[in-house]
């Protein structure tokens, strides 16, 4: 069971690299340089693009000095799991006078969530269908003229009614490894740890004073 698992976590790591890539090339305007869709080492904090979606959201990436900070290590700018990095929010703008909003609905969520637990087609489709949880819908299958279902997603197999915690952290942990120059998966990525981001993801969901401190 848990080879299973690895192989289905594997083979979600593998599309969202290329998908990623492609999603964010087609940004008008367009990153320089693009994104190559099959390497990694030109992602992460090496890339403009990449490393402002990555970039916690009490640094300003914008500014040089804290960029080339974050780009060399330096300890007072560590980037880590306990503040929530950029691309969780809509164009990557956070509010620090209210920092749940928009939080988790960062478009690349919401594409990365549509192409695993939906499928593929469905990420390239107009961002915007939410329920009324602000969360996107976990669509059913497909009909047939006949009223037979002609496919079966990954949240209806899982009989996903609604966008669980769980799910929106997985998927977290997913894009925030696609933004990243690592080519092999790890729980730690320097000082970033993936556990930890993935549950504070869930608790932020699940326990209410989480949000409150936010």
């Amino acid at each position: 069971l848990k080879k299973g698992t690895d192989s289905a976590h594997a083979d979600d790591a593998n599309s969202l690299k290329t998908a990623v890539a492609t999603w964010l090339n087609k940004q008008q305007p367009h990153p320089v340089p693009l994104l190559a869709a099959n390497e990694k080492q030109e992602r992460g904090f090496n890339h403009d693009l990449t490393g402002r979606l990555l970039c916690s959201v009490d640094y300003n990436w914008l500014d040089p000095s804290i960029r080339d900070a974050i780009r060399e290590f330096h300890p007072c700018y560590a980037v880590t799991a306990h503040t929530w990095p950029a691309f969780l929010y809509p164009k990557a703008q956070y509010n620090p006078q209210h920092p749940s909003t928009g939080l988790f609905k960062g478009e690349l969520l919401v594409r990365a969530f549509r192409c695993v637990f939906m499928s593929p087609s469905s990420a390239r489709e107009v961002l915007g269908t939410e329920n009324d949880d602000g969360q996107p819908h976990a669509r059913r299958g497909r009909k047939s003229a006949r009223g037979m279902r002609t496919r079966c997603d990954v949240a209806g197999l899982l009989k996903m009614r609604s966008v669980q915690p769980r799910a929106i952290a997985y998927i977290a942990v997913q894009v925030r490894f696609a933004l990243s120059s690592t080519s092999f998966w790890e729980l730690r990525d320097d000082s970033f740890d993936y556990e930890i981001f993935y549950h504070n993801i869930v608790d932020w969901f699940e326990c209410p004073r989480s949000q409150a401190k936010s």
